[in-house]
């Protein structure tokens, strides 16, 4: 991956930092992405420890923000007009109904707002990228999403008691249908775009606002981040995937999308609304 660049969020811990290693460890130069200056700078430090050649830019970015997506966008097209691998790994679970600055519940502004609009504001440089190298890879962490079903009448889980029970695994369905939609929106264009369920990760922060039974449950079965984050890397660096798009995988292996997630209207009424949400045309 020598001359490549790639963006991850989520680097600062867990799976997206053990994504990011393994793409500075294939040559990759890698723009990790942390929510303030001093964690972007760390969680590079740290990866830097595991790969003393590694080539690192940090980058802030407040991904529940959409404003600072925004201005992260514009910093990283200051200074690079490609991009060869997006891996959107960022992602939350709140016990509590949270809101942003822009108005919007938390869980759904970080896990679906952002994995929209920062890759939408990505797509020239993804653009740039599959025309100079013939491909060029977006890949979001997703994960299997059981029988949930967007309610369109309440994405953001405004009505009701609110839980991560609640909020979280619908947003696991809108990445994927997100990634089909994406899909189809580039087709011919040479950048490919798949969904990844990597399976529980033990010891990742993503779980330490809920903490309890599911908790003990990850850290007791989970996968090390580095093993977790096989099938990303695989989507996002292997020639044997280069021409794959509008996927979910585990394990290298192709999972079925049934119920909502097999909807081409479910995903463009997910798209029209983020669209909506994030003020883009």
């Amino acid at each position: 991956m020598h001359g490549t660049v790639a963006l991850v969020t989520g680097a600062g811990s867990g799976l997206g930092q053990a994504v990011a290693t393994g793409l500075a460890r294939e040559g990759a130069l890698v723009v990790v992405v942390g929510r303030s200056p001093a964690r972007a700078e760390e969680a590079a430090n740290v990866i830097r420890r595991l790969v003393p050649s590694a080539l690192l830019e940090p980058l802030a970015c407040d991904l529940s923000v959409q404003s600072s997506i925004t201005a992260a966008a514009a910093d990283f097209q200051s200074r690079h007009s490609r991009l060869d691998v997006l891996v959107n790994s960022a992602g939350v679970f709140r016990k509590e109904r949270q809101v942003t600055p822009d108005g919007l519940e938390l869980t759904f502004a970080t896990n679906v707002m952002a994995y929209f609009l920062l890759t939408n504001l990505m797509l020239n440089a993804l653009r740039n990228a599959a025309a100079a190298a013939g491909t060029a890879r977006i890949v979001n962490i997703a994960s299997r999403y059981g029988n949930t079903k967007l309610n369109f009448d309440d994405l953001q889980t405004a009505k009701g008691r609110y839980s991560f029970l609640r909020s979280t695994p619908p947003t696991m369905l809108a990445r994927v249908l997100l990634t089909q939609e994406f899909t189809e929106r580039l087709r011919g264009s040479g950048v490919a775009a798949n969904a990844v369920h990597p399976g529980l990760v033990r010891n990742t922060s993503l779980l330490k606002d809920v903490g309890g039974p599911f908790r003990l449950l990850t850290n007791t079965f989970g996968a090390p981040a580095e093993k977790a984050a096989d099938t990303a890397l695989w989507l996002a660096a292997s020639k044997e995937t280069a021409g794959v798009s509008g996927k979910l995988w585990a394990k290298r292996k192709e999972l079925a999308t049934p119920g909502m997630g097999s909807d081409p209207e479910a995903r463009r009424r997910l798209w029209d609304a983020c669209a909506g949400l994030a003020h883009l045309p």
